[in-house]
């Protein structure tokens, strides 16, 4: 396991005794080394961890392996380790490396976060002003381009049960916005989205799947260019706050992929003149604020 932080240069075998004995580290530095498991003693595997210097400087970072380990091999000195996992209250603590030592902290527990208050049930609809719908998209497959749109509507029904939920939204496709007017035409255009024919595209949703702590999926249908596929909203669910007038609201943020050949869009005409403006694959991100639904 230890091998994939051995490399060239390094300052020899660590010396006679230590728990390193017979592995190789740099000169002038030491290893770190823990085992995160939960409040059960399990593993926490894909924890993210990252090592700081007294500055605030990050110096190392990356996740837990399969058993819960985090194993780094740092120049010697005075650190701050972080460790962060979804449903887990975060971890800090220091440590003191010291040259051909070994700083071992033994084992980390993780506690298991409260999760945040859901919506009360009733209705519920999308806050436009603090809420916004973006995508990102390979021009030529180099460059990304990054785009919006501007102009759309939602509702949310928040049943006693957070998974018989339901969501609808409706999005103006003649709204979307990459803040270059030319490409916006483009995209406008038959070649694409063909606002003329099809002036929204809508998403519906009676499906919210709770994935464990603050991850929800929303599964529904996405009706784009005048095709319906079954798209899933990989959510985090960020809690409720209030407004500046007061008023309660919940917020969260969602991403998807979305695949232009599934819509039937496929830019024949463009591809056939040698002009590739978008990738065959769009990330979709979505961050929302919802409020009451006012009655009129």
């Amino acid at each position: 396991m230890f091998s994939r932080w051995l490399g060239k240069g390094s300052a020899g075998p660590a010396r006679s005794g230590s728990p390193l004995s017979g592995l190789s580290v740099p000169a002038h530095a030491g290893v770190l080394s823990c085992r995160v498991i939960d409040p059960v003693n399990e593993p926490v595997k894909q924890a993210q961890f990252v090592l700081s210097d007294p500055m605030g400087r990050r110096v190392v970072g990356g996740e837990t392996d399969p058993y819960g380990t985090i194993f780094a091999t740092v120049p010697a000195g005075e650190y701050r380790l972080a460790v962060t996992c979804e449903g887990f209250t975060p971890f800090r603590g220091n440590a003191t490396v010291t040259e051909g030592g070994h700083a071992g902290l033994g084992d980390v527990t993780l506690q298991i976060a409260q999760p945040p208050s859901l919506p009360e049930p009733g209705e519920w609809e999308i806050e436009p002003m603090h809420s916004q719908i973006s995508f990102t998209a390979r021009h030529i497959g180099l460059a990304r381009i990054h785009g919006r749109f501007n102009t759309f509507a939602g509702a949310v029904r928040i049943a006693d049960q957070m998974e018989n939920s339901a969501m609808h939204v409706i999005i103006d496709a003649a709204s979307i916005d990459t803040n270059v007017r030319m490409r916006d035409d483009h995209l406008r255009s038959e070649d694409f989205l063909d606002v003329a024919q099809f002036p929204t595209l809508e998403f519906y949703s009676d499906r919210f799947v709770h994935r464990g702590g603050t991850r929800w999926g929303v599964t529904g249908a996405l009706t784009l260019h005048g095709v319906s596929r079954t798209v899933t909203l990989e959510t985090s669910y960020l809690g409720i706050g209030n407004g500046m007038e007061g008023e309660t609201r919940a917020a969260c943020r969602a991403t998807t992929e979305l695949h232009r050949e599934d819509f039937t869009v496929s830019w024949q005409t463009m591809l056939a003149r040698g002009i590739a403006v978008v990738g065959n694959s769009i990330t979709v991100d979505l961050d929302v604020q919802i409020v009451r639904k006012t009655t009129q």
